[in-house]
């Protein structure tokens, strides 16, 4: 059955628990104007078309035009525990004894975490970089143990320290780790972070696998907002980052792979929103 702007409107709100008034009060309009809008008797401006849409989440179009088709969507691709069995497996036949550990210690540390806005445990996400990189010919024992633990420290409350790994994955992990930014020294911060990751091909290619899957993950756990704000990052930190991995002879192959990822992300998200 064909659904009315107003319809559409009334779907949208409904379903992110929010009444007329509080839709009206977020919009800075009266709670009158949001039930005419939905009724159909008028459309919103354009100003407060923009700003539902930045309410609701959606694009200016998913309000006015009418979707005929729907598509089933996962929010993840593959299993944790065959990866977990993948890295357990590849580290020991290839003799990567810090990865080995990382993946006992990062498995404890993500133990009760999820992913944003899902039900998917946060480990995943360590396992997936992991993978992407062994998947990539990637050998080094001490890059792919920072695969697995870049986040322990930064969202576990956990040590450099305790860490049971080399010092030089030690390294790399503290290099992945940044300060919780604010609204005021953001920007100083992030220049920083990124100035030091682009001086290490180590760390720099840890980060770029990581962006790859946080681009790829995005559309379910960020807001369109916050979706915006990642796209001009890494458009804006990441080419330094992968002129160092390029220009470093063992992760050149891996390197065209990972830009061709990152920039097709990029061009997808830039096109639907």
């Amino acid at each position: 059955m064909t659904m009315t702007t107003g319809e559409r409107i009334r779907r949208l709100r409904e379903e992110r628990g929010l009444t007329q008034d509080r839709l009206a009060g977020k919009l800075g309009v009266s709670f009158q104007a949001v039930s005419s809008w939905e009724r159909d008797e008028y459309l919103p401006s354009l100003e407060n078309l923009i700003q539902l849409a930045e309410i609701l989440d959606v694009s200016t179009s998913a309000i006015l035009e009418e979707r005929t088709y729907s598509f089933e969507t996962k929010q993840a691709i593959y299993d944790w525990t065959h990866m977990k069995t993948f890295v357990k497996t590849t580290s020991k036949v290839l003799g990567l004894t810090d990865t080995s550990r990382a993946l006992a210690f990062a498995l404890k540390a993500h133990e009760d975490q999820k992913r944003k806005k899902s039900d998917i445990p946060y480990i995943c996400h360590p396992l997936t970089v992991a993978c992407h990189a062994l998947a990539l010919g990637v050998r080094k024992d001490e890059v792919v143990a920072a695969c697995l633990l870049h986040d322990v420290i930064e969202d576990c409350g956990i040590t450099a320290e305790e860490l049971p790994v080399s010092d030089r994955t030690k390294e790399i992990v503290l290099l992945l780790t940044h300060e919780k930014e604010d609204g005021e020294n953001r920007d100083r911060l992030m220049k920083e972070y990124y100035g030091k990751l682009a001086r290490d091909p180590d760390a720099a290619l840890v980060k770029c696998l990581d962006r790859c899957n946080n681009l790829t993950t995005m559309a379910w756990g960020l807001s369109r907002e916050r979706i915006c704000r990642m796209i001009r990052e890494t458009e804006e930190y990441f080419p330094a980052l992968m002129k160092t991995v390029k220009n470093t002879p063992e992760y050149n192959d891996a390197a065209w792979l990972i830009q061709y990822h990152m920039d097709s992300m990029l061009d997808i998200f830039k096109r639907l929103l």
